[in-house]
């Protein structure tokens, strides 16, 4: 068992890549907090597509970006490191443009632009990943890879104030923030690519020195890990991350008859505990084995689920707070995935195959994201014992894998 210090600071945002590209991180998240909750409404207020129209370009969008993660994943291996996450950027960056040039009615540049939209939000979590992990190791490479998470829910969560705020001005306003998100994600890009950080710049192990030696010290003469029953488990745990924004606005407002302001306030709460305790939690599990702590996640996942189920058996009165309450715990559970699941899988990557394996890791969590609103509302009407019995059924069963 490895003994926890603390990360100081100035360690951990050398370890996420330096200043330059920590404020890249932050101006990118704060880019994609402006628009992406309202992307939808864009393409329905000011392109005037119809709803189904424009969800299903955007779901293709989100598709397109997956099937282009092996791309990304090779191109990673040959070295390239911020060079792959600038390109992550730029490419939201035509994504915009297309938005901004679109005319009224015109399907197929909205199709292109959350193609182009797609891609670079699904390029970037493996690209950022990878850059981390050739700058830091160990204990330090987790504390960055929580750092930069709670760093861009940060970003995100203030981009969607901000976005909101500003919607009180109808077409105009639209424009102007997918405008500004333009701007900031070339802004981005260019921080990260300043940064200039390659593969053969550093000597790139994987040594673990913070968990339980699924890493292998000399990973080049190594195949790469097929992971299935890891990967398979991780498109069902990614479905905690869309609980407060989907399962509980939905079960709150539709089932229980609750104000959208509870709804309103678990989000706000998950994005808050998020940022706090990210980095913090990442640091205390760390001295326990990784494989242990993604376990453990779902574990409490499985126990929030349960919880859920229980709380909205207690009617209306007590039901919203009840739920309030259980998301507390269900946050805790996504909070000790998230800091350990890369982390994990950093881990046991050799160093050949750091980015094709980051990519597949990145293409479950992509597919899970993707599935889970089709499968939470297709649960949700047959009751509370179908959504939450199913998720906790499931969650406990990947964390079985997992712990084998």
């Amino acid at each position: 068992m490895a003994t926890t210090t603390r990360i100081q600071p100035r360690t951990l945002l050398r370890a996420s890549g330096g200043p330059r590209y920590a404020v890249a991180l932050a101006v990118d998240a704060l880019g994609t907090g402006l628009l992406r909750p309202f992307l939808l409404l864009y393409g329905v207020t000011v392109l005037r597509l119809s709803a189904p129209v424009t969800g299903t370009a955007m779901t293709a969008g989100v598709v397109a970006g997956l099937v282009c993660m092996p791309a990304v994943g090779r191109w990673l291996d040959r070295g390239a490191r911020s060079t792959v996450v600038a390109a992550s950027m730029l490419v939201r960056v035509l994504g915009v443009a297309l938005l901004l040039a679109a005319p009224t009615g015109n399907v197929w540049l909205f199709a292109t632009a959350a193609l182009f939209l797609g891609i670079g939000n699904q390029a970037w979590p493996a690209a950022h990943a990878a850059l981390v992990a050739t700058v830091a190791q160990g204990q330090e490479r987790d504390a960055a890879l929580a750092g930069g998470r709670a760093l861009r829910n940060a970003g995100l969560g203030a981009g969607a104030l901000l976005a909101t705020a500003c919607l009180t001005g109808g077409t105009t306003a639209l424009q102007a923030l997918a405008a500004v998100t333009g701007l900031a994600y070339l802004a981005a890009a260019a921080l990260a690519w300043s940064v200039d950080v390659h593969a053969h710049q550093t000597a790139v192990t994987v040594k673990d020195g913070g968990g339980d030696g699924d890493g292998n010290e000399d990973g080049d003469d190594e195949p790469a890990p097929r992971m299935r029953a890891l990967l398979a488990a991780n498109v069902i745990y990614v479905f905690c991350l869309n609980v407060p924004e989907i399962a509980l606005p939905l079960v709150l407002v539709t089932q229980m008859h609750a104000s959208p302001v509870w709804s309103a306030a678990i989000f706000v709460a998950n994005t808050v505990l998020v940022v706090t305790l990210q980095v913090p939690v990442t640091v205390l599990m760390s001295r326990f084995p990784r494989r242990s702590v993604l376990a453990i996640a779902g574990v409490v996942l499985t126990a929030s689920y349960v919880g859920f189920l229980a709380a909205t058996c207690l009617g209306h009165g007590w039901g919203a707070p009840a739920v309030a309450a259980v998301s507390v715990v269900c946050t805790l559970g996504e909070i000790i995935y998230a800091g350990s699941a890369t982390a994990f899988v950093t881990a046991l990557a050799p160093a050949h195959a750091l980015g094709r394996t980051l990519a597949r890791f990145q293409l479950s969590t992509g597919f899970g994201l993707a599935a889970s609103p089709a499968v939470i509302t297709a649960l949700a009407p047959h009751g509370p014992a179908a959504l939450w019995g199913s998720l906790a059924a499931a969650t406990l069963l990947s964390a079985s894998a997992v712990a084998r």
